[in-house]
């Protein structure tokens, strides 16, 4: 069945069409990585978006379960120059199964290189993908706040028993950041973002993790104040929009990119050790260079390509940030060391020993 992308600047791909028979809408990005689709489908931070792959081949390698990010398929549609549809490892499933098993569309054939150049010169927008070739007459309006639904303040989870306690304030995580904490025998509780500090205190926690998630940190706005209390009296590490939740609580801004960050090898820079290293990012908004001078932070790495700010530290207290993703590791190790650290700031105060 042929299917329609089309872009609300009124510019539209065809395609072959896989999957449900109704079509969707969602905002359009793309991601430049060669592997990871499988992570990137199920990843929080891509809800609702329609999610094109750089990459010319997708879905070689199948589903591995032990790879995806969250319980279900986060993104609202796919759009590939090919989609593979052979065989896979045993016990894996083909990318084509868990998108229809899903009800999530994938359009294949795609000249995938103009939809791309397309978005960087226009932007992230609107979006419709459908089977046939109507477009609908309307574009409603995207959710851009995915924090309503959230789990109730009152369901606190807790995984492992380790010496060390982090609370994993939850903004939608990805299970491989819960499983570096586990790997450190930490002792984590799952945490609503919106639980009364009281609550919070009562839990008895070493540190805080400020997961990912998806849309625009400033949704998150009345919770600044007291997420700044949070971060001034526990160790805390914050990650993607973790670090621009942080980053606002402590009075910065943040600003929406054009087309956003997308990938597994973008390259950061520490500013105070100079060493360059490639990271994994998946992010629309950033931190404002210039609302960091009203804050106590300082930037800790900076993107090569751009100079956006990519980590945040306080001079002070055991707060740290970072705008990409440390658990995704591209290098295939890289940036695992700041669960480590972060870590080993908690340890200085318990005086016990982490198992790595």
């Amino acid at each position: 069945m042929t299917g329609l992308l089309s872009l609300s600047n009124g510019e539209s791909f065809k395609g072959k069409w896989h999957g449900k028979t109704s079509g969707i809408q969602g905002e359009i990005v793309f991601y430049t990585g060669m592997t990871g689709y499988e992570e990137v489908l199920t990843d929080p931070s891509y809800q609702g978006q329609i999610i094109v792959f750089s990459y010319p081949l997708i879905g070689q390698y199948g589903i591995q379960a032990d790879h995806v990010q969250s319980g279900k398929i986060q993104a609202a549609g796919v759009v590939v120059a090919e989609l593979y549809d052979g065989p896979v490892e045993k016990g894996a499933m083909t990318l084509s199964e868990f998108a229809e098993n899903a009800q999530i569309p994938i359009i294949s054939g795609v000249d995938t290189r103009s939809v791309i150049q397309t978005v960087r010169e226009f932007g992230t927008m609107p979006a419709y993908m459908g089977p046939g070739f109507s477009v609908p007459a309307f574009w409603k309006p995207l959710k851009t706040d995915f924090f309503s639904n959230s789990m109730p303040e009152e369901d606190i989870r807790v995984i492992g028993n380790g010496d060390i306690h982090i609370g994993l304030i939850d903004l939608q995580y990805k299970s491989s950041i819960l499983d570096e904490l586990l790997k450190r025998n930490c002792k984590v509780s799952i945490i609503p973002h919106t639980l009364p500090t009281a609550k919070l205190d009562a839990l008895q926690l070493d540190g805080l993790l400020f997961s990912n998630g998806p849309g625009d940190p400033a949704a998150l706005t009345p919770l600044f104040p007291t997420y700044r209390d949070w971060a001034e009296r526990y160790p805390t590490f914050g990650i993607c929009l973790g670090h621009q939740v942080l980053a606002s609580a402590f009075g910065a801004k943040t600003t929406k990119l054009a087309y956003g960050h997308r990938g597994a090898n973008h390259p950061v820079i520490n500013v105070e050790t100079k060493r360059v290293s490639m990271s994994s990012q998946n992010h629309s908004y950033v931190v404002e260079d210039a609302s960091i001078e009203e804050t106590p932070l300082s930037v800790l790495y900076q993107n090569v390509n751009d100079g956006s700010i990519e980590g945040l530290k306080h001079p002070e207290l055991p707060v740290l940030t970072v705008q990409f993703h440390p658990e995704a590791a591209p290098g295939p190790a890289e940036h695992l060391q700041l669960f480590d650290q972060f870590l080993s700031t908690i340890q200085q105060k318990k005086k016990v020993t982490i198992h790595a």
